[in-house]
């Protein structure tokens, strides 16, 4: 395993102070796959006090010591250094009612989650894999350490992180680990929104359909929005899977973008509330796609996600059965109202929620390239989209006569919808002929 030279300088510097020192976790388990670490870890038999000694002459980051843990900034970059630990009980499925420090690497390596994240490197002794995580890496398999229920009761989030590390690293459960998962998955209802949030997110963008499917008894734990959608059936001939099936398909097929994913992944999510069955036993779900944005700003708003993440997901759930018709005029009319990057991104949801329904027919996935087409020419033609785009402001207005205030704004409008219905040119001359033919005709009228 490759240590780049400042690590290296930090194992040296814990080893002549006459400490064990190993990188331990993520670095390794990444350098054994092939993937360059992102970032290293240290664990160490030295304690945070004698830590802290060792490396008395550089910037450190003392905010973890209490659990054991120094930042040492080295060559720019911060190394975290943790003494060998042991930890017991864990009352509320997150935190350990204590810390011990040991002297051992194999013992502080049985704390840890799973096998493949429970493996020290010594760049003279090689690995320490007391849990044969080197063999779960080569045979793609994710197992927790030791007992499973006992490593999930002690922090519920390794159920959540089971599931993003088997996503990322294309690796499946061992049998009782995933059953373990399965059983414990209620747990993580105790555990603080915002750590839920940000799994999920390092999640959505990595996960396909089949993963979905799979992972749903345990997704819809901390998403129990979807669980109603889980084996619903849509009676329809439009749609051959059911509503979380159907969901998980359009999340893979949009972009890897976080409001995308979201918005695919909450898209359908009021459809049971409103599903009806008519006479011939056809499914509607009238008005789902409003009942489902309501249901995505509640379900953002508990997770605490960032307002600008969660107005972008609930406009397009919103907007996902709004059709965007091939016609220039109605397109500039949307570009101005929504813009540029909100059009264009529920052009994608809705491309993937038309390509998503498993019953084989993509014949209406031919109007995506054309809508694509003419909206890349709107965009080239320097199209009037909104206020701003006409070639006179509400200067020019008050010098024709207008009076302050709402009027001006009003007669603006009023010359944006006819240049983009084209019944105006977007030229100076023209628009400060309408609007004194718009003033005219108004003071007339009062």
């Amino acid at each position: 395993m490759y240590l780049p030279d400042w690590v290296l300088y930090c194992v040296h510097s814990l080893e002549q102070a006459g400490f064990q020192a190993y990188t331990v976790g993520g670095c390794v388990r990444d350098s054994l796959l092939g993937l360059q670490p992102h970032d290293y870890d240290l664990c160490t038999s030295a304690t945070p006090q004698q830590t802290a000694q060792v490396f008395s002459h550089h910037t450190l980051i003392r905010s973890g010591e209490k659990h054991g843990t120094i930042g040492v900034v080295v060559q720019g970059q911060v190394l975290e250094i943790t003494t060998f630990r042991t930890e017991g009980g864990y009352r509320d499925s997150r935190h350990p009612d204590w810390v011990e420090f040991v002297d051992r690497v194999q013992e502080d390596l049985a704390r840890r989650d799973f096998t493949v994240n429970a493996i020290a490197y010594h760049p003279e002794i090689g690995y320490v894999d007391p849990f044969g995580g080197q063999q779960d890496l080569q045979n793609r398999v994710l197992r927790a350490v030791g007992d499973a229920p006992t490593r999930f009761r002690e922090d519920a989030l390794r159920i959540l992180r089971g599931v993003r590390f088997s996503v990322r690293f294309g690796l499946t459960p061992a049998p009782a680990t995933m059953a373990a998962m399965a059983e414990l998955a209620p747990l993580m209802e105790q555990l603080a929104k915002e750590r839920i949030f940000q799994e999920l997110c390092g999640l959505l963008p990595l996960i396909h359909a089949d993963e979905l499917v799979t992972f749903a008894p345990i997704l819809v734990q901390v998403l129990p929005v979807l669980k109603p959608c889980v084996g619903f059936l849509q009676h329809s001939i439009h749609h051959q899977y059911d509503v979380f099936t159907h969901t998980a398909y359009v999340v893979e097929a949009t972009p890897e973008d976080l409001s995308l994913r979201w918005a695919a992944l909450l898209h359908d999510c009021g459809k049971p509330a409103v599903f009806s069955l008519d006479e011939s036993g056809k499914g509607h779900f009238k008005g789902h796609a409003k009942i489902s944005a309501q249901l995505a700003e509640e379900t953002l708003y508990q997770l605490k996600a960032p307002t600008a993440l969660r107005e972008q997901v609930v406009f397009l759930v919103a907007q996902h059965m709004t059709p965007l018709e091939p016609d220039k005029k109605l397109l500039r009319r949307r570009l101005g109202k929504w813009g540029v990057a909100q059009t264009q991104a529920l052009l994608q949801l809705q491309e993937a929620d038309m390509g998503s329904k498993g019953t084989g027919d993509f014949s209406q996935l031919e109007q995506f390239s054309h809508l694509r087409q003419l909206l890349q020419e709107v965009l080239s033609e320097d199209a009037c989209l909104n206020i701003r785009d006409l070639a006179i402001n509400g200067n020019h207005l008050l010098e024709l006569g207008f009076a302050p205030g709402k009027a001006i704004g009003n007669c603006l409008q009023y010359l944006l919808s006819q240049v983009q219905q084209e019944l105006l040119p977007n030229e100076p001359g023209a628009l400060l002929a309408q609007a004194l033919d718009y003033l005219t005709h108004g003071m007339n009228h009062l």
